[in-house]
């Protein structure tokens, strides 16, 4: 067995990043100076699969912006810490009120500000285009891009490491 798998085994919390992980990391905004943020389907649903098999999910994130409260609101997303500088620090007091180590989470980043948060978490994702730093020490690189695939290939990473990709996928053939 890989260490990556072997390490997300052991995951219980698993938390993302979203600009350049759940979107492809461009900023838009309209000329009143609205924010927009596009989201793939397909990632929401391994996310909620992923729930759905136990796994605590949480949103990390520098920015702030009711999108992403939007967002992960409709997908049954509770822990969501936006405008966070200290990613590390964040997720340590997200594990203690948990009641989980950093050996039981895992994070999704793709940049240096996602480096001590990745390095402190028992399994680390990211994409394709991360930051050289970020990929020389992910445990899991995606072969899907940021935005268009890459969450929902690390979630089912995860289910199909704790034995649970064919119990989740045949809820969906019947």
């Amino acid at each position: 067995m890989s260490p990556a798998r072997e390490k997300a085994q052991r995951v219980r919390l698993m938390a993302f990043d979203i600009d350049g992980v759940m979107t492809d990391g461009r900023l838009y905004f309209s000329p009143n100076g609205d924010e927009m943020k596009s989201f793939f389907s397909r990632d929401g649903l391994g996310l909620k699969m992923l729930a759905n098999s136990g796994v605590k999910l949480a949103i990390i994130t520098g920015r702030n912006s009711p999108i992403v409260t939007r967002r992960a609101e409709n997908l049954g997303i509770d822990l969501i810490f936006q405008g966070i500088e200290n990613k590390r620090a964040a997720m340590e007091r997200l594990l203690e009120g948990e009641g989980l180590k950093f050996a039981q989470a895992g994070y999704m980043g793709d940049d240096v500000v996602d480096l001590g948060v990745m390095r402190a978490c028992g399994f680390s994702a990211t994409v394709p285009d991360c930051h050289g730093a970020v990929r020389r020490i992910a445990d899991y690189v995606a072969v899907a891009p940021a935005g268009a695939g890459a969450v929902r290939e690390v979630c089912e990473f995860l289910l199909q490491a704790q034995g649970n990709l064919d119990k989740v996928l045949a809820g969906y053939n019947s």
